[in-house]
């Protein structure tokens, strides 16, 4: 099988960036004549493939998901993002493919055998993961993620914060608990920082060991299971617990009810993106909902329009106040 020419090999050859090549092949400005010149030779040369430019038309998509995930429990979130980005494919006439990846993986030779024109990234990735993706010169776009060189598109994280700790405190409570797996995630980092707007409004000083962020053990579950033991054997344990998603929320139930307490009577949960099983919980699971396929949407949108590295969009969210089994839902929407 005859190995393909890739941009980087005809960078080294002409002893320019990646980015250079890519200008020229594409017929970009910003090169001076004689330095497109040869490149163009070098790719000829080379046998490079000019049929793969497309004329940057985008056929094929690659959505991918971090290892690091659950993938099984993310799927609960990930997969109506990844319907979404589907259904806009099709009406797009773009096929779709998906791929897990770590860093330890050979991210190059996985990536290439799907033969993208683009690529999703959805949900954490490493900035050294993001950097060897980025290297091979394909459109990316960011989703539930950023990165100060790419465009994205998150749900109002802050927003959500906001109102999922506005609820509680409106609810009576005065010792919310912030529990979440890591700050490392972009997502979770500015969902905390609305839990700490909506406290210093509402004048609440809450105790240091009331922010939990779950133990680095290999499996989350167990991880946030221990979380949620320290907040409960605290002298005094919270009233509430602001929950980063949906299954830490769920985690917390479980744990609180094993230790007979009555939620939301003793302690109250809230949590984040609306997920499947959070409505069908008992008792319903108070969440942050987001439009998880308008998510996907968007995602797909930044790639074909190619929009600057700088943009970013935000979805609203909306606050899903379920009482309890048989009552009406209402939710606010916001903007």
């Amino acid at each position: 099988m005859t190995k393909r020419i890739r941009i980087r090999d005809i960078a080294t050859q002409a002893g320019v960036s990646a980015g250079a090549v890519s200008r020229a092949l594409k017929g970009q400005p910003g090169l001076k004549d004689e330095t497109r010149q040869r490149i163009l030779t070098i790719a000829q040369q080379q046998g490079y493939d000019f049929t793969r430019l497309r004329s940057d038309k985008i056929r094929r998509v690659l959505f991918l998901l971090h290892r690091q995930h659950n993938i099984s429990s993310a799927l609960s979130f990930y997969s109506p993002l990844l319907l979404g980005v589907e259904n806009a494919c099709r009406e797009e006439g773009i096929a779709l493919s998906f791929l897990a990846l770590g860093p330890t993986d050979a991210i190059e030779e996985q990536v290439r055998r799907h033969d993208p024109d683009a690529l999703l990234c959805a949900g954490f990735f490493e900035p050294e993961l993001l950097a060897v993706l980025q290297s091979m010169q394909l459109p990316l776009a960011l989703i539930d993620l950023w990165s100060p060189n790419l465009p994205s598109v998150n749900p109002d994280n802050v927003q959500g914060g906001y109102l999922a700790t506005r609820h509680l405190i409106e609810q009576g409570r005065t010792r919310i608990a912030f529990l979440a797996s890591s700050l490392a995630h972009y997502s979770i980092r500015l969902r905390e920082k609305g839990y700490r707007q909506a406290l210093y409004e509402a004048k609440l000083l809450t105790p240091p060991e009331y922010e939990v962020i779950a133990p680095p053990l290999l499996d989350t579950e167990t991880s946030l299971i221990n979380a949620v033991e320290e907040l409960l054997a605290l002298p005094q344990r919270p009233d509430a617990i602001f929950a980063y998603n949906d299954s830490a929320a769920l985690i917390a139930m479980r744990v609180c009810q094993r230790h007979g307490l009555s939620v939301p009577e003793d302690v109250a949960v809230v949590g984040f993106d609306d997920i499947e099983t959070a409505r069908v919980s008992h008792p319903p699971l108070t969440t942050i909902a987001i439009d998880k396929a308008e998510l996907g949407r968007q995602g797909l949108q930044l790639l074909l329009n190619a929009v600057p590295p700088e943009e970013q969009r935000q979805l609203a969210v909306t606050l899903i106040a379920r009482k309890s089994a048989g009552e009406d839902q209402h939710g606010n929407q916001t903007h």
